[in-house]
């Protein structure tokens, strides 16, 4: 089995939300750009929350993750698998999220892209933990349900926060709800 690793995170000075997957498959990881696959709908997803063009550029969906207040990284750091699925991935090492947290106490939410990101999440966070955790639809094409299904859930990450109408204003509010994980 090959060992890989995640990349950087894509991080906002100020985010309020954070999309955590669960570690890059083997196109993202040759590219070395985050959820590079053509067939993986997470830029489509995100791009299309905030009803905005969706770019094939790279830095422009980076940028676009900044000016948004939000931030993108993987659970595990490190792992050994065979291929892109996450069935397949063994020896896991993952990334201090709490220790992040407490550098980052703008964070208001977490949104999971997928089931593996959220169950390695909860394993690794203490149980009293209380910061809203919500799980995604994985973006992978290897997650079969329709893209209108997924599409429907990640449109809700909107629902969360109120985003103003001009993209380079900074701030937008959290919806007043808590969740306990």
């Amino acid at each position: 089995m090959k060992r890989i690793s995640s990349f950087p995170l894509i991080i906002s000075k100020d985010a309020k939300g954070l999309i955590l997957g669960s570690v890059p498959g083997i196109k993202s990881v040759d590219m070395h750009e985050y959820y590079n696959h053509p067939q993986n709908k997470f830029w489509k997803f995100f791009l299309n929350y905030l009803k905005k063009i969706i770019t094939t550029n790279y830095a422009e969906k980076v940028e676009f993750v900044h000016r948004n207040l939000m931030e993108v990284w993987n659970v595990i750091d490190s792992c050994e698998r065979n291929g892109s699925l996450d069935t397949e991935i063994r020896n896991e090492n993952h990334h201090d999220i709490l220790q992040f947290l407490v550098g980052y106490p703008s964070i208001e939410v977490i949104f999971c892209n997928g089931q593996k990101s959220f169950k390695t999440l909860q394993k690794i966070l203490p149980k009293d933990f209380h910061l809203l955790v919500n799980v995604l639809p994985s973006s992978s094409p290897a997650y079969t349900i329709s893209f209108e299904k997924k599409l429907k859930d990640w449109t809700n990450i909107k629902s969360y926060f109120s985003y103003p109408e001009k993209l380079d204003e900074k701030y937008f509010t959290k919806k007043k709800e808590t969740y306990l994980m």
